[in-house]
């Protein structure tokens, strides 16, 4: 076998959500000697407590924003000098695709796209780049096969969501085979667990189990899925990182299966339900694939193997819930039958409790701006400063207070800007 690879500066994305902190979480304890930099932008399914286990770890450091913003990018990859890149940022849920494309297509492609282009230009620098995507891409499984989609399978996505992730993956190719960044790609299982924001199957039948409401059923609940508990997944990470191989497809799953209705049957029975009176059925998506099936022999070869067992993920994965009931705040809008974007509880990290942990991060563990080493000693000019709310306005107000440059927020809109004076209340 060959040498372990050993990264020293780890960028991941997307880490404040549900996979990602538990990736993070588990390299950044393990791995003291990796410098591990964060980058989410904090969408409504991500959630700075996921990552409070390692918020005071010397090698952690969050940075807040989106990886669309090219500057941004690049301003990471040079300055902390990443040579690794963990891309888990984005847009999961297959409902929400189905009213919603264009978020999709500009988190799960364009936002790739800008991530590869930055590691692109920086030749070299970048010696892993693990893109994460879907078992969705492959479409469905035929019912009666018996080998799972192994990684050379073609891919046949069926819904939105998956159609992006597979773009997503062509780009990620396409710049391993034209400029020679290392790509590996991963494509999993479902994965359920503790911190798991409730728009999902699992999360969400146990939370309204835990309130006495119906558990809505999408078509018959003859739909089968596999499910992966998420320390195991992590785990799976940490394989492929040290042991993947460059150009390399990995498959992360489990070949026990179960359908929706055993699903949510075995959460019934954690809470003592009675499954025919707490089960309804409810209109079935646009397109639900019946079956995702993978051959997860290449993993294996690495020397990762499932550990948890179903019954024991689930009971941990309940207990976790029940201790934690109001970890998300108000997501009713999560728990209907065919959630809906607007009543998502976006702009979380507007709650007062959210920005508190996220100047906690900030003053701790987070840089926004390179500062020089010296100040001008003296500032002919004052900078007006427009978009105060947007990620360069304010990083130019944050490099303008460190470094004592006189500056203020102009308000108003900009274009008015023109035709008042310093006097008028637009200006």
């Amino acid at each position: 076998m060959a040498t372990p690879y050993k990264p020293k500066n780890i960028l991941i994305t997307g880490a404040a959500g549900f996979i990602a902190s538990h990736v993070a979480t588990r390299i950044v304890k393990k791995y003291p000697d990796y410098n591990i930099v964060i980058l989410d932008k904090l969408d409504y399914c991500s959630n700075l407590k996921n990552l409070l286990p390692i918020s005071s770890s010397p090698n952690f450091k969050f940075l807040k924003g989106d990886i669309a913003s090219a500057d941004l990018v690049n301003f990471i990859l040079v300055t902390e000098n990443i040579d690794t890149v963990m891309h888990f940022a984005a847009q999961t849920h297959v409902d929400n695709s189905f009213g919603n494309l264009f978020e999709f297509t500009k988190n799960n492609i364009y936002g790739t796209h800008v991530l590869l282009e930055a590691c692109r230009q920086i030749t070299g620098q970048i010696k892993r780049f693990i893109h994460v995507s879907t078992d969705e891409v492959y479409g469905e499984t035929d019912e009666d096969a018996v080998v799972g989609n192994h990684e050379a399978s073609q891919l046949l996505p069926t819904n939105p969501y998956a159609a992006t992730k597979a773009g997503a993956e062509m780009l990620a190719m396409a710049y391993g085979r034209s400029y020679g960044l290392p790509v590996i790609t991963t494509r999993g299982n479902n994965v359920y667990g503790p911190n798991q924001f409730p728009e999902k199957l699992i999360p969400k039948f146990i939370l309204l189990a835990m309130r006495g409401e119906p558990l809505p059923i999408h078509g018959d609940g003859s739909n089968v899925r596999s499910y992966l508990y998420c320390e195991d997944v992590a785990e799976a990470f940490e394989v492929i990182l040290h042991r993947g191989e460059v150009g390399h497809v990995y498959n992360i799953g489990t070949k026990k299966e179960r359908t929706v209705m055993n699903v949510a049957k075995d959460i019934c029975k954690l809470f003592n339900l009675e499954a025919n009176k707490a089960i309804k059925f409810v209109d079935n998506r646009p397109f639900n694939d019946q079956r995702y099936f993978l051959d997860d022999e290449n993993l294996k070869s690495l020397g990762w193997s499932e550990r948890t067992h179903w019954e024991d993920g689930l009971r941990k994965t309940m207990e976790w819930y029940v201790a934690n009931s109001i970890y998300w705040g108000d997501v009713s809008g999560a728990l209907l039958p065919h959630p809906k974007v607007m009543v998502m509880p976006g702009g979380y990290e507007g709650s007062k409790e959210i920005k508190g942990m996220l100047a906690q991060f900030n003053n701790i563990q987070t840089e926004v701006a390179p500062t020089s080493d010296s100040v001008l000693e003296t500032h002919p000019f004052k900078f007006l400063i427009y978009g105060r709310t947007g990620w360069i306005g304010g990083l130019l107000g944050k490099i303008c207070e460190k470094q004592g440059i006189p500056y203020e927020y102009g308000k108003g809109r900009f274009a008015r800007a023109f035709f008042t004076h310093p006097g008028h209340p637009n200006y």
